[in-house]
């Protein structure tokens, strides 16, 4: 149950997605801003190895951060279940946001891109918090 009682009322969190989707495709303009809507990847304009804004999403009921469950096949062939609150977006429709599930390496603090995607209701979310720019390998 969603707690944005004006369905289909995304506002600024459905702006800033957008945005950042469009940095991920490299369609943008070469305006000066900074935070989420800064309109390239990386710390400077002319980088182009960055491909990612990676993001959180909050519920806006409790706060807590959206998460999901993936697998991973291990080393030895073993599938092992990991969780994540860490996504790219991949597509937008109106309030619907459509995002990878990133995994986090606890160890060098990378992520990487999975094959598992999920679909949020942006009138569930409260905030969203942007990461640094990174690099993901979405060939995987």
């Amino acid at each position: 149950m969603c707690c944005n009682k004006e369905q289909g009322n995304c506002g600024c969190i459905s702006d800033i997605l957008s945005k950042i989707l469009c940095l991920q495709k490299q369609d943008f303009d070469n305006e000066n801003y900074s935070g989420c809507d800064k309109p390239y990847l990386g710390p400077i304009c002319n980088t182009i190895c960055y491909n990612t804004r990676p993001i959180m999403l909050y519920n806006c009921c409790n706060g807590q951060p959206w998460t999901f469950s993936f697998q991973t096949v291990n080393a030895d062939g073993t599938r092992q279940t990991n969780q994540t609150n860490i996504f790219r977006v991949e597509a937008l429709d109106e309030c619907c946001c459509t995002v990878r599930l990133l995994n986090q390496n606890e160890e060098t603090n990378t992520l990487t891109g999975t094959n598992e995607f999920a679909t949020i209701n942006l009138n569930c979310c409260g905030a969203c918090k942007c990461l640094t720019d990174t690099y993901i390998d979405l060939c995987n």
